[in-house]
């Protein structure tokens, strides 16, 4: 039962913590497409610069599925809040120490390690964060909207984006010198302010319902993962090909910034700026494709959200090939404030939905960090094989039309949920549809191991 105003409130927790947590991790990937390569690669040619430092944005995501896996387990078995609040510490942390790094003229081949190492710690804190989120706030939503309140973990998201990206904008405007000394570490010294607030909101959090009700019928699985992988692998591996639809992201916020900066040679700022746009675009499209979620289903607006994204990133890259600030920001925004912004609405509700409280956590961390993991080397993909060149635009919006395409077959061959009580997610369809009840206690089919 849904206690009231306790929906919102996790609804905003998660908003908020996903904002904070996201901005640590994004203003990597702009450091990452401006700076990393002459600070860290300088020895590389540009092309290989560029490439190497787009390659530790992805190395990140090396470290999601390591991380899902024990923090799943974690969230599962201890509950939603305690993942919460430690994601939120290791974030901090790591991203605090990046700013601090020496940078390869004055240590060497040391200095990108040290780099590496600390985003292979970001990437494992950030893997329990949307799923922790998605959990908390799914969990304690009226069976109605679960669709819309889900969706504010990803709204929180793309603030976290935008907080990212106006941070940066005064500080790509400094004098290279100045931005390539002191100026690109401002923004990862902040993150100090981020995590500490972030603490706070998340400690303030209750425990979910559902997962409390696990507790009191001595229903918690002692071993999630392997509850999980012997009852709903089906579910993971769904959860992994649709995940890839991220590469919209990635490219969007990644290689496109990297191809107009470094390949066209357009001006920093307008480009940052396309960023912010589309996102406060998003924060307003987000809940209302959540919303619509709820009255229509989840799979008719993911499955619209990535046919819409395959064919605006064509439009996008192009604009940037013409040079037209106009057609880029038009296209940037329609793309990613509006259309993909259908795909990070439902997804969090949509993946939650397939699994049962008790594996949960587990099931959309490993799921989604494992297709994010494939997601987040895009970028790094992309200019592997369509080259920096001038005319890559044409490639690289081919690999991502065809990334979106396995999201929409993944989707579109699943089952759809939006109707289905939140005590019978995840059971059999013909369980969760009432035509037959099984126990919910221990036993041979969902026994604790």
């Amino acid at each position: 039962m849904t206690v009231p105003g306790k929906p919102r409130k996790a609804a905003v927790a998660a908003w908020i913590g996903s904002a904070l947590e996201y901005y640590d991790f994004f203003i990597y990937g702009t450091a990452a497409a401006l700076v990393f390569n002459r600070i860290f690669f300088p020895s590389s040619s540009p092309a290989t610069g560029t490439l190497l430092a787009l390659a530790t944005f992805g190395v990140g995501y090396l470290a999601r599925p390591v991380g899902a896996f024990v923090l799943g387990h974690i969230g599962d078995k201890f509950g939603r809040k305690r993942v919460l609040v430690t994601t939120l510490v290791m974030m901090g942390t790591s991203t605090f120490l990046v700013g601090c790094l020496p940078t390869y003229d004055e240590i060497g081949v040391a200095a990108p390690i040290l780099l590496v190492l600390l985003r292979l710690l970001q990437g494992f804190s950030v893997s329990g964060e949307q799923a922790g989120a998605n959990a908390m706030t799914l969990e304690h939503a009226p069976e109605d909207r679960r669709g819309y309140y889900t969706s504010f973990t990803l709204n929180g998201t793309q603030a976290g984006q935008i907080i990212a990206t106006a941070i940066f904008l005064p500080v790509a405007a400094l004098p290279e010198e100045q931005l390539l000394s002191w100026g690109w570490r401002v923004p990862f010294w902040l993150s100090v302010v981020v995590a500490a607030a972030g603490v706070i909101i998340r400690r303030t959090l209750e425990e979910t319902p559902e997962f409390e009700r696990e507790v009191a019928t001595d229903t918690v699985a002692k071993m999630p993962l392997a509850v999980l992988f012997r009852e709903q692998w089906r579910d993971v591996l769904r959860v992994v090909v649709a995940a890839v639809i991220a590469s919209v992201s990635t490219i969007f916020t990644v290689h496109a910034l990297s191809y107009a900066v470094n390949t066209m040679g357009l001006e920093r700022t307008p480009m940052l700026w396309v960023g912010v746009l589309a996102n406060i675009a998003a924060l307003i499209s987000i809940p209302l494709w959540g919303r619509l979620s709820d009255r229509v289903g989840r799979k008719p607006v993911l499955i619209g959200g990535s046919l819409g994204s395959a064919v605006l990133m064509f439009g996008y890259l192009w604009s940037i090939y013409t040079g037209d600030f106009l057609l880029i920001f038009a296209v940037g925004i329609a793309l990613f404030g509006i259309v993909y912004s259908a795909v990070n609405a439902v997804w969090p509700s949509f993946y939650g939905e397939m699994f049962t409280t008790r594996v949960r956590l587990s099931g959309m961390a490993i799921g989604t960090q494992i297709g994010f993991a494939i997601a987040g080397f895009g970028p790094t993909v992309a200019t592997a094989v369509a080259g920096t060149g001038p005319e890559s635009w044409l490639g690289v919006s081919i690999i991502t039309a065809a990334l979106c395409l396995v999201n929409v077959a993944a989707v579109a061959t699943g089952r759809e949920t939006y109707r289905v009580p939140t005590a019978r997610l995840g059971l059999p369809p013909e369980v969760a549809a009432g035509r037959r009840d099984v126990s919910r206690r221990p036993g041979p089919s969902a026994g604790t191991p």
